[in-house]
C-alpha cells in the first residue's frame, strides 16, 4: 500500500525517534548507521560539492547566510538544517525551496527495506534523503549543518571543500562533554586532511584544541576574527548595518544583514572567510553577491525564528536561541530597545538543566511560563517551580499561543514581549 504525505512523515516519527522530540533515547553516536545508509542509495554524499557547518550557536544561521551568497551567485545550492520549526521539509531546501512531499514519500517507499535492516535514527534518515535529494537534483554545491557535536555527527561522512566551525558553548553536554575542550574535541571531528577550516569567534579555551586538531591532520586553519576586525553596527530600516575591515585587503566592507540579531556580527566575518576559501577554489562570487546574500537571507531562503520582529506597539519578538550562549546574546540584542517592561513567553526542554538559562534571565522582567507539545518539553510548572527558585516570576499559561496572548494582554504599547526558551516554542508561534 502507498502511504501519503502524512502517512510517511507519521512512519518516519515513529519508526526512528527523533531527538528534538524525545531527547536521549532517539540519540546514535557513530557513522555506522549512515554509511549504510549511504551505500545502499548508491553513496549520494559523493557526488555534490560541499560546505560543513558546526557549532553551538550560529551555525544555523551561518549556513542561511551561506546558502544565500552562492544562491546569489547563480548557483544551484542545497541546504541541510535542523530542526524544523512548522514543516519536515523545511530541513532539506534547494535555492529555498522546500523538498517536494512526493520526493519524501517515494524515497522512503523505495528504501524501507534498507530502513527496516539498519534501523536508523530520524537524523540519520533525514541526513541520506538529503544527500540523495542533492545528487539526484545536481546541485552545484551544498550548505550542510551538523546535527549535533561534528566527529560522531551523521553528516560527517561529506568530504567538503572548505569546514566552519562558528562557537563553543556548554550545550548537550551529556553527549559532548562538559568542558568547552572537550566540546571544541567533538565539534571539531569535523576537521579533515588537507580541507581548510574556518574557526568564526576567537575562545581561549577552545583554539588550542582547533590548533592540534587541524595541525594533527595537516589541515590549513583560517581564523576568521584575524583576517577581518569589526568597525561599527546599527540598526537602519529594519536591518543591521556592519562595518569590517578585510584586514587581507585592506578593504572597507559595508554589510545590511536581514537577520538583526546583533549576535550576527561574530557569525558573518566565519561566512566571509569561507566565501574566500570558496573564490580560491574557482567559485565566481561577486562583492554583489555578498551583499545581497547578507541582505536577502531570508527572502532567499526562508529562515525563520532568528530574533523575528512579530509585532510592534508593543514589541514582539521571537527567537530560537536556548541554551546559556545563546541567551547572553538574546540579552545583548535585548539592551539595544527602548521599552518600560519586559514580559517573557518562556518554555524549556526536560533533559536539560534549566539552572544554567535561569540563573541568566532577568529578574524584573515578567514571564509567561509555557511548554511546546512534545514530549521532550518541560512541564510549565515545573519550570515556574524553578524559576521561582532564581527569583524569577510570572504565571503558567501551558499552551504557547495563550501564553502569547496573555502577555499581549498585559503589555502595553511601550512594553517588549519575547518568545523563545526552545526551539519548539517558537515553532508552535500561530502565523510564523
Amino acid at each position: 500500500m502507498r502511504l501519503n504525505y502524512q502517512q510517511t512523515i507519521d512512519y518516519i516519527y515513529n519508526r526512528m525517534p527523533m531527538f528534538q522530540r524525545v531527547g536521549k533515547t532517539a540519540y546514535k553516536a557513530g557513522l555506522e548507521n549512515i554509511e549504510a545508509l549511504c551505500a545502499g542509495v548508491g553513496n549520494p554524499q559523493l557526488n555534490f560539492k560541499s560546505v560543513h557547518v558546526a557549532g553551538t550557536n550560529g551555525k544555523g544561521s551561518s549556513s542561511h547566510f551561506l546558502a544565500a551568497i552562492l544562491q546569489s551567485s547563480s548557483l544551484k545550492v542545497g541546504l541541510f538544517t535542523s530542526p524544523h520549526l512548522k514543516s519536515f521539509t523545511e530541513r532539506v531546501k534547494i535555492n529555498g525551496i522546500e523538498v517536494e512531499e512526493e520526493y519524501v514519500i517515494q524515497f522512503v517507499q523505495d528504501n524501507s527495506a534498507l530502513f527496516e535492516k539498519v534501523k536508523p535514527s530520524f537524523f540519520e534518515l533525514t541526513t541520506v534523503l538529503a544527500f540523495k535529494y542533492f545528487a539526484d537534483q545536481a546541485v552545484d554545491i551544498a550548505v550542510i549543518e551538523v546535527g549535533m557535536g561534528g566527529r560522531l555527527d551523521s553528516t560527517n561522512i561529506i568530504q567538503p571543500i572548505v569546514s566552519l566551525i562558528t562557537n563553543i558553548g556548554l550545550d548537550h553536554i551529556d553527549y559532548l562533554g562538559d568542558t568547552l575542550e572537550k566540546i571544541a574535541v567533538e565539534k571539531g571531528g569535523i576537521i579533515k586532511p588537507t580541507i581548510p577550516v574556518v574557526i568564526s569567534e576567537f575562545q581561549p579555551e577552545t583554539l588550542p584544541v582547533f590548533e592540534s586538531l587541524a595541525q594533527n591532520v595537516t589541515a590549513p586553519l583560517i581564523k576568521a576574527f584575524e583576517n577581518y576586525l569589526f568597525g561599527s553596527h546599527q540598526m537602519e530600516e529594519g536591518k543591521l548595518s556592519i562595518s569590517l575591515m578585510n584586514n587581507l585587503t585592506q578593504q572597507e566592507i559595508i554589510l545590511q544583514s536581514e537577520l538583526m540579531g546583533i549576535y550576527q556580527l561574530k557569525n558573518c566575518i566565519g561566512v566571509l572567510a569561507v566565501i574566500d576559501v570558496l573564490k580560491n577554489n574557482g567559485f565566481s562570487i561577486s562583492d554583489e553577491a555578498i551583499l545581497n546574500g547578507f541582505s536577502k537571507v531570508i527572502q532567499l531562503t526562508n529562515l525563520k525564528g532568528r530574533w523575528q520582529q512579530l509585532g510592534e506597539s508593543p514589541y514582539l519578538f521571537c527567537d530560537t536561541g536556548h541554551n546559556a550562549p545563546g541567551v547572553v546574546l538574546i540579552l545583548e540584542q535585548l539592551s539595544a530597545y527602548q521599552f518600560q517592561k519586559l514580559y517573557i513567553v518562556l518554555g524549556l526542554v526536560n533533559d536539560k538543566s534549566p539552572e544554567n538559562v535561569l540563573s541568566l534571565l532577568p529578574k524584573n522582567a515578567y514571564y509567561l511560563f509555557c511548554q511546546a507539545s512534545i514530549p521532550r518539553a518541560m512541564d510549565a510548572k515545573l519550570l515556574a517551580y524553578s524559576a521561582e527558585n532564581h527569583g524569577l516570576n510570572g504565571e503558567v499559561v501551558h499552551e504557547v499561543n495563550e501564553a502569547i496572548a496573555k502577555a499581549k494582554s498585559l503589555a502595553t504599547e511601550k512594553d517588549f514581549i519575547l518568545v523563545g526558551g526552545s526551539t519548539f516554542v517558537v515553532a508552535e508561534i500561530d502565523g510564523l
